[in-house]
Formats: C-alpha cells, sequence, structure tokens
C-alpha cells in the first residue's frame, strides 16, 4: 500500500518590503529592514568590531547604529561566533564575515536566524533580510511597506 504525503499547512507572516525590526538579544529595540529576496544571507551594519574567547568559545563585539543617519544611538553587542563565511555583496565583492545567531522579531513574527556581520555604513539600510531567514516563514509582497509594525518612537 502506498501513503500518500501528508501537507503540512504552514501559516505564513506576509510581510512588505521593508519592516522595523527588533534583534532582542542584542538590545536592539528598532531597525529598519530591507527584506531582500536577492541576497542569501541576511546582513547587519557593524563596526568596531573584535573578537575574543569566552569559556573556550571564540565570540564577536561589535557596535550597531540600528537608525540610518543617527549616530547618537550606539548599542554595544557581543555574542558567540556560530561561522565565519565568505559573502558577496551587491557590488561583487567577497567578504569573509563573521556569522552570529539571534533572535529577528517583527510584530508577533519572532524567529531565530543567521546574520553576517558587514559595515553597512553607505548603504541604505542597515540590515538586509536575506532568503534563508524567511524560507517557510515569511511572503513578501514588494508592493507594500511596514506591514507588520511601524516605527515605536
Amino acid at each position: 500500500m502506498i501513503k500518500k504525503k501528508e501537507k503540512r499547512i504552514i501559516k505564513k507572516v506576509i510581510a512588505g518590503w521593508r519592516e522595523w525590526a527588533q534583534l532582542p538579544e542584542l538590545g536592539v529595540e528598532m531597525i529598519k529592514v530591507k527584506v531582500d529576496t536577492g541576497a542569501k544571507t541576511s546582513s547587519l551594519h557593524a563596526f568596531d568590531v573584535s573578537t575574543f574567547t569566552h569559556m573556550g568559545i571564540d565570540w564577536v563585539q561589535f557596535d550597531v547604529h540600528p537608525i540610518q543617519d543617527n549616530d547618537l544611538i550606539k548599542h554595544t553587542c557581543a555574542c558567540p561566533i556560530v561561522d565565519y563565511r565568505w559573502i558577496t555583496s551587491s557590488t561583487g565583492q567577497a567578504q569573509k564575515r563573521f556569522i552570529i545567531l539571534s533572535n529577528l522579531k517583527m510584530g508577533e513574527f519572532s524567529h531565530r536566524i543567521e546574520i553576517s556581520l558587514a559595515n553597512r555604513d553607505e548603504m541604505g539600510f542597515r540590515m538586509l533580510l536575506g532568503r534563508t531567514a524567511l524560507k517557510g516563514h515569511i511572503l513578501v509582497d514588494p508592493s507594500h511597506s511596514f506591514l507588520l509594525g511601524h516605527k515605536a518612537h
């Protein structure tokens, strides 16, 4: 007897092409993200990056200016390094980046994602949300923005 595969219905969140998000584990209460289906890996703006070892585990410490064109708001973050990967930017430049794990919150949606650290000072968004983070959880409606919530302040 051949069994039919059961189809699991997964409720997916519909996001606009840009959204306000939080990275609670990093202390980032508000950051505007570009939901980017063209990027495989999510990327977060990071500067003053340094590494250290704590209890035999490699960690990365970095600063974040979560709001574009606002250097007054700064968060210092530290978390374990889960990987180092070669990432090719939208300009075609390959760069070895630290990969971290963090919880991402957008409205009622919350999910743990991989994030690469890069200096995004010249970019329009401090964070990109890539395909790997979207897969299985989020559908993108490119004709809308901020479907999951608005700026808190």
